[in-house]
């Protein structure tokens, strides 16, 4: 059971990192991170205890993150402006990424997947089944909402993090990084600040790019509401969601279990806008569940 390191495919204009534990041969799953942070958001150490139990597990970067495309010709769209509903400056959508992540289980010889998405990921996992059903075995939706505004809006505090300009240099970058998780953090769980100044260290060297960043958000911004959609969902669902998320508060998750028929919800008290290590035990045991179930058609 190992990584097999980085790779790179193209899916038509954009060229996508990713990485692989376990054995190809292996029930596939397909993990889709979220805005501004690249695959490591994954650990590696998540991604083995997956793999650990019998599956094929793929992480990778989002097109403006991490070592895939950077859409830079584009610029940073405006975002303010994007709030006041002029999207003239947005160069693509959620549904773009969702077709990058289709096209990177074709590009691996993937008929189809299990597909976990975490906050914008779980956006673009459930955009994924609602596109292209066939391509999906069971959706679960981490931290996510269902695009209604009424519903996953984020704190205060959170939202003026959003909105903040971005640091400058690499130790800015790492501080501006644990600031915000002792914001959207879990509450209820350690603070791991060395683990996540070296994440965030290593994701600086990886790449920065505060305007592929705004360019992810922007699709966030303009994608519309999936509620009728995710009713035609009839894959196994599962939503999990921290009780005390500050970014997409839990109404969005709810509003998720809500609109997919027959869908588990885990809401897990303590837990905020990140994955804690205490909980990956949980995690694991929950999703490895509902793929089991998918896989036997139970």
């Amino acid at each position: 059971m190992h990584s097999d390191d980085i790779q790179q495919t193209r899916v038509g204009d954009i060229e996508l990192a990713y990485e692989t534990f376990g054995n190809p041969a292996d029930v596939p799953v397909l993990l889709v991170m979220g805005l501004a942070t690249q695959m490591i958001g994954w650990p590696d150490d998540f991604c083995r205890g997956l793999a650990g139990e019998g599956l094929f597990v793929v992480r990778f970067d989002n097109r403006d993150i991490g070592l895939s495309t950077h859409l830079d010709a584009a610029g940073a769209p405006d975002v303010m402006t994007v709030l006041g509903g002029d999207a003239s400056s947005v160069p693509y959508g959620l549904a773009d990424l969702a077709d990058d992540t289709v096209g990177l289980l074709d590009a691996l010889g993937l008929e189809s997947a299990h597909v976990v998405g975490a906050s914008m990921g779980g956006m673009v996992a459930q955009l994924v089944a609602i596109r292209y059903p066939e391509r999906v075995r069971s959706l679960t939706s981490i931290m996510s909402t269902t695009g209604d505004p009424s519903v996953g809006a984020p704190a205060e505090a959170a939202l003026a993090l959003l909105l903040t300009p971005p640091a400058t240099d690499r130790d800015g970058a790492v501080q501006r990084t644990v600031d915000t998780y002792r914001v959207i953090g879990s509450p209820g769980f350690e603070f791991d600040e060395a683990g996540l100044r070296d994440r965030a260290g290593l994701s600086f060297d990886r790449a920065y790019d505060p305007a592929g960043v705004a360019r992810q958000l922007a699709a966030i911004l303009t994608t519309q509401d999936r509620t009728t959609d995710l009713a035609k969902v009839s894959v196994p669902t599962l939503v999990i969601h921290g009780e005390q998320d500050a970014l997409v508060n839990v109404s969005g998750g709810r509003a998720t279990a809500a609109a997919v028929p027959g869908s588990e919800l885990l809401v897990i008290d303590g837990m905020g806008h990140d994955l804690p290590r205490a909980l990956w035990p949980q995690l694991t045991e929950r999703i490895v569940g509902l793929i089991r179930r998918a896989e036997s058609g139970t």
